[in-house]
């Protein structure tokens, strides 16, 4: 079974974390919010508070197996600005595990050096910062064990296609016809 982990710094989009998180618990993987701050509760960047699960020193990293990085501009600096979390994205990349980005923070995969040669999307504006990856203009991409999103509007693509690549596409297609998805 997947183990799953979504990133919480203060400033992250609520709606790209949440609907994430949703749509996962929905299929019934298991799905931890995790703060990269120094408290459970983190602010989002239009002023929500979210009780995370749990503190990013209380992960056992390798129990997990997907890595999701939602986006918000405040809350991508701050989840770069967390040196054991990017211990993580590094390690989970080389290994060929799942790491996924929306909104501002694929910026954090382009920096890293992730992104080269993979197809991959970022909110606009922020695609120069997506290092060696072939620029798509789609909801979501994955291009192997990286999935990329575009931004807010497109949390729910987003999520179902990590759902899809977790599980399979006619579960992603089942959940987006039972939470009324309209494409």
């Amino acid at each position: 079974m997947n183990k799953v982990c979504v990133f919480f710094g203060t400033g992250f989009e609520e709606i790209e974390a949440l609907t994430v998180v949703d749509i996962l618990r929905r299929q019934g993987i298991e799905t931890k919010m995790v703060s990269v701050m120094e408290e459970k509760t983190v602010m989002g960047s239009h002023q929500i508070p979210v009780v995370t699960d749990c503190l990013i020193k209380d992960v056992d990293f390798e129990q997990e197996d997907v890595l999701i990085l939602p986006g918000g501009l405040a809350g991508t600096k701050n989840l770069e600005a967390c040196g054991a979390l990017m211990e993580q994205v590094d390690a989970f990349a080389a290994a060929g595990k799942t790491v996924c980005a929306i909104c501002a923070a694929p910026s954090i995969l382009g920096h890293r050096g992730i992104l080269k040669g993979k197809r991959a999307i970022a909110y606009p504006g922020f695609e120069e910062q997506l290092e060696g990856a072939e620029i798509v203009k789609e909801a979501a991409v994955r291009d192997g064990n990286i999935i990329t999103g575009r931004g807010m509007g497109c949390s729910i693509a987003f999520a179902l296609e990590i759902l899809a690549y977790l599980t399979d596409r006619e579960a992603a297609d089942a959940m987006a016809e039972k939470i009324v998805y309209m494409k």
